[in-house]
Protein backbone atom coordinates (compact mmCIF):
# COMPACT_ATOMS: atom_id res chain seq x y z
CA UNK A 1 0.00 0.00 0.00
CA UNK A 2 1.26 3.68 -0.57
CA UNK A 3 1.95 6.13 1.84
CA UNK A 4 -0.90 8.55 2.45
CA UNK A 5 0.34 11.91 1.27
CA UNK A 6 -1.31 15.15 2.82
CA UNK A 7 -3.11 17.15 0.84
CA UNK A 8 -4.79 18.89 3.76
CA UNK A 9 -6.65 21.45 4.04
CA UNK A 10 -7.74 20.89 0.49
CA UNK A 11 -10.64 18.18 -0.51
CA UNK A 12 -10.49 18.81 -3.83
CA UNK A 13 -8.62 19.65 -6.96
CA UNK A 14 -10.83 21.07 -10.03
CA UNK A 15 -9.48 20.61 -12.97
CA UNK A 16 -10.53 24.01 -15.18
CA UNK A 17 -10.52 24.23 -19.23
CA UNK A 18 -11.67 25.93 -22.10
CA UNK A 19 -14.11 23.37 -23.40
CA UNK A 20 -14.92 23.06 -27.05
CA UNK A 21 -17.90 21.43 -29.07
CA UNK A 22 -18.37 18.24 -29.49
CA UNK A 23 -20.91 17.98 -32.79
CA UNK A 24 -21.69 20.31 -35.91
CA UNK A 25 -24.75 21.40 -33.90
CA UNK A 26 -22.15 22.69 -30.86
CA UNK A 27 -19.86 24.58 -32.89
CA UNK A 28 -21.73 28.19 -33.31
CA UNK A 29 -23.01 27.95 -29.70
CA UNK A 30 -19.74 27.42 -28.56
CA UNK A 31 -18.40 30.07 -30.89
CA UNK A 32 -20.64 32.48 -29.01
CA UNK A 33 -19.97 31.59 -25.95
CA UNK A 34 -16.47 32.18 -26.84
CA UNK A 35 -17.15 35.86 -28.50
CA UNK A 36 -20.17 36.76 -26.13
CA UNK A 37 -20.15 40.53 -25.79
CA UNK A 38 -17.83 41.19 -28.39
CA UNK A 39 -20.82 41.59 -31.10
CA UNK A 40 -19.88 39.68 -33.72
CA UNK A 41 -22.08 38.13 -36.09
CA UNK A 42 -23.63 34.68 -36.31
CA UNK A 43 -22.14 34.28 -40.00
CA UNK A 44 -18.83 35.40 -38.95
CA UNK A 45 -18.88 32.35 -35.90
CA UNK A 46 -20.05 30.20 -39.14
CA UNK A 47 -16.99 31.10 -41.01
CA UNK A 48 -14.49 30.65 -38.42
CA UNK A 49 -16.78 27.63 -37.61
CA UNK A 50 -15.26 26.14 -40.68
CA UNK A 51 -11.88 24.88 -38.77
CA UNK A 52 -14.23 22.40 -36.78
CA UNK A 53 -16.32 21.62 -39.49
CA UNK A 54 -13.37 19.72 -40.91
CA UNK A 55 -13.14 17.85 -37.69
CA UNK A 56 -16.94 16.85 -37.69
CA UNK A 57 -17.72 19.79 -35.91
CA UNK A 58 -15.74 18.17 -32.69
CA UNK A 59 -13.12 19.35 -31.28
CA UNK A 60 -10.50 16.85 -29.57
CA UNK A 61 -9.64 19.07 -26.00
CA UNK A 62 -12.90 17.37 -24.13
CA UNK A 63 -11.99 13.76 -24.66
CA UNK A 64 -8.09 15.18 -23.93
CA UNK A 65 -9.10 16.30 -20.96
CA UNK A 66 -11.64 13.50 -20.14
CA UNK A 67 -7.85 11.39 -20.26
CA UNK A 68 -6.47 13.67 -18.20
CA UNK A 69 -8.76 13.55 -15.99
CA UNK A 70 -8.28 9.82 -15.33
CA UNK A 71 -4.52 9.90 -15.59
CA UNK A 72 -5.14 12.50 -12.41
CA UNK A 73 -7.30 10.08 -10.49
CA UNK A 74 -4.97 6.73 -11.19
CA UNK A 75 -2.03 9.06 -10.11
CA UNK A 76 -3.47 9.46 -6.76
CA UNK A 77 -4.59 6.53 -5.78
CA UNK A 78 -1.33 4.96 -7.01
CA UNK A 79 0.57 7.01 -4.65
CA UNK A 80 -2.34 7.45 -1.95
CA UNK A 81 -3.31 10.96 -2.52
CA UNK A 82 -6.97 10.68 -1.22
CA UNK A 83 -8.00 13.92 -3.26
CA UNK A 84 -11.32 13.56 -5.19
CA UNK A 85 -10.82 15.38 -8.79
CA UNK A 86 -13.36 17.40 -10.68
CA UNK A 87 -13.66 19.05 -14.20
CA UNK A 88 -15.46 22.17 -15.37
CA UNK A 89 -14.75 24.28 -18.51
CA UNK A 90 -15.35 27.91 -19.65
CA UNK A 91 -16.82 28.03 -22.32
CA UNK A 92 -18.79 23.97 -22.86
CA UNK A 93 -20.15 21.47 -21.41
CA UNK A 94 -19.30 20.87 -17.91
CA UNK A 95 -19.60 23.91 -17.61
CA UNK A 96 -17.62 24.97 -14.31
CA UNK A 97 -20.40 27.11 -12.52
CA UNK A 98 -22.49 23.38 -12.74
CA UNK A 99 -19.09 21.74 -12.08
CA UNK A 100 -18.62 24.11 -8.76
CA UNK A 101 -22.23 23.91 -7.82
CA UNK A 102 -21.69 20.18 -7.77
CA UNK A 103 -18.75 20.23 -5.70
CA UNK A 104 -20.60 22.30 -3.22
CA UNK A 105 -23.18 20.23 -2.69
CA UNK A 106 -20.49 16.96 -2.40
CA UNK A 107 -19.32 19.13 0.70
CA UNK A 108 -16.06 20.47 -0.68
CA UNK A 109 -14.75 23.39 0.99
CA UNK A 110 -11.41 24.30 -0.01
CA UNK A 111 -10.65 23.88 -3.67
CA UNK A 112 -6.98 23.63 -5.47
CA UNK A 113 -7.74 24.80 -9.18
CA UNK A 114 -5.64 23.26 -12.15
CA UNK A 115 -5.90 25.22 -15.10
CA UNK A 116 -4.92 23.78 -18.53
CA UNK A 117 -2.84 26.85 -19.09
CA UNK A 118 1.23 26.68 -18.54
CA UNK A 119 1.97 30.72 -18.98
CA UNK A 120 1.01 33.76 -17.63
CA UNK A 121 -1.17 36.27 -20.05
CA UNK A 122 -4.32 36.80 -19.06
CA UNK A 123 -6.03 34.79 -21.37
CA UNK A 124 -4.37 32.23 -19.35
CA UNK A 125 -4.54 33.47 -15.66
CA UNK A 126 -6.23 36.12 -14.85
CA UNK A 127 -9.22 35.29 -17.11
CA UNK A 128 -9.71 31.94 -15.46
CA UNK A 129 -9.46 33.64 -11.99
CA UNK A 130 -12.16 35.72 -13.41
CA UNK A 131 -14.76 32.59 -14.61
CA UNK A 132 -14.12 31.39 -10.75
CA UNK A 133 -15.58 34.29 -9.46
CA UNK A 134 -18.55 34.91 -11.69
CA UNK A 135 -19.32 31.63 -10.71
CA UNK A 136 -19.12 32.10 -7.41
CA UNK A 137 -21.21 34.63 -7.64
CA UNK A 138 -23.66 32.96 -9.44
CA UNK A 139 -23.75 30.26 -6.51
CA UNK A 140 -23.56 32.86 -3.76
CA UNK A 141 -27.45 34.50 -5.12
CA UNK A 142 -28.28 30.98 -5.31
CA UNK A 143 -27.45 30.61 -1.82
CA UNK A 144 -25.14 27.96 -1.27
CA UNK A 145 -22.03 28.26 1.00
CA UNK A 146 -19.22 29.50 -0.86
CA UNK A 147 -16.11 27.63 -1.20
CA UNK A 148 -12.08 28.82 -0.79
CA UNK A 149 -10.66 28.62 -3.87
CA UNK A 150 -6.77 28.61 -4.39
CA UNK A 151 -5.38 28.01 -8.52
CA UNK A 152 -2.34 25.99 -8.63
CA UNK A 153 0.55 28.16 -9.79
CA UNK A 154 2.17 28.48 -13.33
CA UNK A 155 3.74 25.02 -14.37
CA UNK A 156 5.90 25.77 -17.68
CA UNK A 157 8.99 25.01 -15.96
CA UNK A 158 8.19 21.87 -14.07
CA UNK A 159 10.01 18.94 -15.46
CA UNK A 160 6.94 16.87 -15.57
CA UNK A 161 5.72 19.20 -18.15
CA UNK A 162 9.06 19.69 -19.95
CA UNK A 163 10.48 16.15 -20.62
CA UNK A 164 7.38 14.72 -22.12
CA UNK A 165 8.11 17.64 -24.79
CA UNK A 166 11.48 16.89 -25.02
CA UNK A 167 10.89 13.22 -26.16
CA UNK A 168 8.45 14.67 -28.45
CA UNK A 169 11.17 16.91 -30.39
CA UNK A 170 13.59 13.82 -29.94
CA UNK A 171 11.12 11.61 -31.42
CA UNK A 172 10.16 13.47 -34.56
CA UNK A 173 13.59 14.70 -35.65
CA UNK A 174 14.59 11.20 -35.38
CA UNK A 175 10.99 10.82 -38.14
CA UNK A 176 12.87 13.13 -40.41
CA UNK A 177 14.84 11.38 -43.55
CA UNK A 178 18.32 10.66 -42.22
CA UNK A 179 20.13 13.52 -44.49
CA UNK A 180 17.81 16.91 -43.36
CA UNK A 181 17.63 15.47 -39.82
CA UNK A 182 20.93 17.02 -38.49
CA UNK A 183 20.33 20.25 -39.99
CA UNK A 184 16.61 20.66 -38.87
CA UNK A 185 15.52 24.16 -37.27
CA UNK A 186 13.24 23.49 -34.11
CA UNK A 187 10.24 25.80 -34.46
CA UNK A 188 8.81 26.54 -30.62
CA UNK A 189 5.13 27.51 -31.28
CA UNK A 190 2.91 29.03 -28.83
CA UNK A 191 -0.48 31.23 -29.04
CA UNK A 192 0.01 34.64 -29.95
CA UNK A 193 -1.62 37.38 -27.94
CA UNK A 194 -1.73 41.04 -28.61
CA UNK A 195 1.85 42.90 -27.41
CA UNK A 196 0.06 45.05 -25.19
CA UNK A 197 -1.09 42.09 -23.43
CA UNK A 198 1.68 40.37 -23.31
CA UNK A 199 3.59 43.63 -21.67
CA UNK A 200 1.09 42.98 -18.71
CA UNK A 201 1.62 39.64 -18.35
CA UNK A 202 4.74 40.45 -16.45
CA UNK A 203 6.76 43.54 -16.10
CA UNK A 204 9.14 44.42 -19.08
CA UNK A 205 11.45 45.58 -16.66
CA UNK A 206 12.16 42.56 -15.18
CA UNK A 207 11.54 40.15 -17.96
CA UNK A 208 12.24 42.06 -21.35
CA UNK A 209 10.08 42.95 -24.54
CA UNK A 210 6.56 40.28 -23.74
CA UNK A 211 6.96 40.76 -20.21
CA UNK A 212 6.49 37.16 -18.59
CA UNK A 213 4.34 35.48 -21.33
CA UNK A 214 7.28 35.51 -23.99
CA UNK A 215 10.01 35.01 -21.02
CA UNK A 216 8.83 31.81 -20.04
CA UNK A 217 8.33 30.37 -23.39
CA UNK A 218 12.29 31.53 -24.19
CA UNK A 219 12.90 29.98 -20.72
CA UNK A 220 11.08 26.56 -21.88
CA UNK A 221 12.56 26.24 -24.85
CA UNK A 222 16.35 26.66 -24.19
CA UNK A 223 15.64 24.01 -21.75
CA UNK A 224 14.33 21.87 -24.42
CA UNK A 225 16.93 22.65 -26.63
CA UNK A 226 19.58 22.11 -24.71
CA UNK A 227 18.35 18.51 -23.67
CA UNK A 228 17.91 17.58 -27.22
CA UNK A 229 21.43 18.84 -27.60
CA UNK A 230 22.35 16.60 -25.15
CA UNK A 231 20.23 13.88 -26.45
CA UNK A 232 21.21 14.11 -29.98
CA UNK A 233 24.98 15.50 -29.90
CA UNK A 234 23.28 18.17 -32.31
CA UNK A 235 22.92 21.83 -31.47
CA UNK A 236 19.87 22.56 -33.10
CA UNK A 237 19.04 26.17 -34.41
CA UNK A 238 15.46 27.15 -32.62
CA UNK A 239 13.17 30.39 -32.45
CA UNK A 240 9.72 31.10 -30.23
CA UNK A 241 7.26 31.79 -33.08
CA UNK A 242 3.30 31.94 -32.65
CA UNK A 243 0.11 30.78 -34.31
CA UNK A 244 -3.74 31.30 -33.97
CA UNK A 245 -3.60 35.09 -34.83
CA UNK A 246 -7.84 36.10 -34.45
CA UNK A 247 -6.96 39.88 -33.75
CA UNK A 248 -7.92 42.81 -35.92
CA UNK A 249 -5.25 43.83 -38.54
CA UNK A 250 -4.30 46.71 -37.26
CA UNK A 251 -3.71 45.51 -33.45
CA UNK A 252 0.10 44.77 -33.01
CA UNK A 253 0.16 40.91 -32.17
CA UNK A 254 3.21 38.68 -31.46
CA UNK A 255 4.86 37.59 -34.46
CA UNK A 256 6.20 35.91 -36.38
CA UNK A 257 3.71 33.47 -37.61
CA UNK A 258 4.41 29.87 -37.80
CA UNK A 259 3.50 30.17 -41.40
CA UNK A 260 5.84 33.32 -42.19
CA UNK A 261 8.40 31.71 -40.17
CA UNK A 262 8.52 28.70 -42.73
CA UNK A 263 8.86 30.55 -45.47
CA UNK A 264 11.81 32.72 -43.86
CA UNK A 265 13.72 29.38 -43.28
CA UNK A 266 13.24 27.35 -46.63
CA UNK A 267 14.54 31.01 -48.01
CA UNK A 268 17.31 30.87 -45.62
CA UNK A 269 18.37 27.31 -47.27
CA UNK A 270 17.52 25.44 -43.80
CA UNK A 271 16.38 22.07 -45.15
CA UNK A 272 13.68 20.95 -42.16
CA UNK A 273 11.56 22.21 -39.46
CA UNK A 274 10.52 20.11 -36.16
CA UNK A 275 6.99 22.34 -34.89
CA UNK A 276 7.31 21.46 -31.32
CA UNK A 277 4.09 23.34 -29.65
CA UNK A 278 5.25 24.14 -26.20
CA UNK A 279 2.66 26.85 -25.54
CA UNK A 280 -0.28 23.96 -25.76
CA UNK A 281 -1.03 21.40 -22.92
CA UNK A 282 -2.83 18.97 -25.77
CA UNK A 283 -3.51 18.19 -28.94
CA UNK A 284 -6.53 20.60 -29.21
CA UNK A 285 -8.36 22.41 -32.42
CA UNK A 286 -5.39 25.05 -32.28
CA UNK A 287 -2.60 22.09 -32.79
CA UNK A 288 -4.76 20.54 -35.10
CA UNK A 289 -6.05 22.82 -37.38
CA UNK A 290 -3.48 25.49 -37.56
CA UNK A 291 -0.06 23.25 -37.36
CA UNK A 292 -0.74 19.84 -38.36
CA UNK A 293 -3.41 21.56 -41.01
CA UNK A 294 -2.52 24.83 -41.99
CA UNK A 295 1.13 25.01 -41.17
CA UNK A 296 1.91 21.91 -43.01
CA UNK A 297 0.12 22.75 -46.01
CA UNK A 298 2.50 25.37 -46.44
CA UNK A 299 5.68 23.22 -45.79
CA UNK A 300 4.63 21.12 -48.49
CA UNK A 301 4.07 24.13 -50.88
CA UNK A 302 7.47 25.10 -50.04
CA UNK A 303 8.94 21.86 -50.12
CA UNK A 304 10.39 21.85 -46.78
CA UNK A 305 10.00 18.51 -44.78
CA UNK A 306 8.67 18.98 -41.53
CA UNK A 307 7.43 17.23 -38.16
CA UNK A 308 5.39 18.26 -35.47
CA UNK A 309 6.15 17.20 -32.10
CA UNK A 310 3.56 15.83 -29.47
CA UNK A 311 1.82 18.12 -26.64
CA UNK A 312 2.17 16.80 -22.74
CA UNK A 313 -1.52 15.24 -22.72
CA UNK A 314 -2.18 12.81 -20.48
CA UNK A 315 1.53 12.04 -20.03
CA UNK A 316 2.15 10.31 -16.41
CA UNK A 317 5.18 12.07 -15.77
CA UNK A 318 2.45 15.96 -16.15
CA UNK A 319 -0.26 13.88 -13.76
CA UNK A 320 2.54 13.57 -11.30
CA UNK A 321 3.37 17.27 -11.53
CA UNK A 322 0.35 18.21 -10.87
CA UNK A 323 0.93 15.60 -7.83
CA UNK A 324 3.53 17.46 -6.88
CA UNK A 325 2.18 21.45 -7.41
CA UNK A 326 -0.74 19.48 -4.83
CA UNK A 327 1.06 18.61 -2.45
CA UNK A 328 3.58 22.20 -2.56
CA UNK A 329 0.39 24.11 -2.04
CA UNK A 330 -1.00 22.17 0.41
CA UNK A 331 2.02 22.50 2.59
CA UNK A 332 2.50 26.01 2.25
CA UNK A 333 -1.29 26.37 3.37
CA UNK A 334 -0.63 24.22 6.71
Amino acid sequence: MPDVLDASPYDALLLLSFGGPEGPDDVVPFLENVTRGRGIPKERLKEVGQHYFLFGGVSPINDQNRALLDALRKDFAEHGLDLPVYWGNRNWAPYLTDTLREMVRDGRRRILVLATSAYASYSGCRQYRENLADSLAALEAEGLELPRIDKLRHYFNHPGFVEPMVDGVVRSLAELPEEVRDGAHIAFCTHSIPTSAADTSGPVEEHGDGGAYVRQHLDVAQVIADAVRERTGVDHPWQLVYQSRSGAPHIPWLEPDICDHLEERRAAGVPAVVMAPIGFVSDHMEVLYDLDTEATAKAEELGLPVRRSATVGADPRFAAAVRDLVLERSAAER
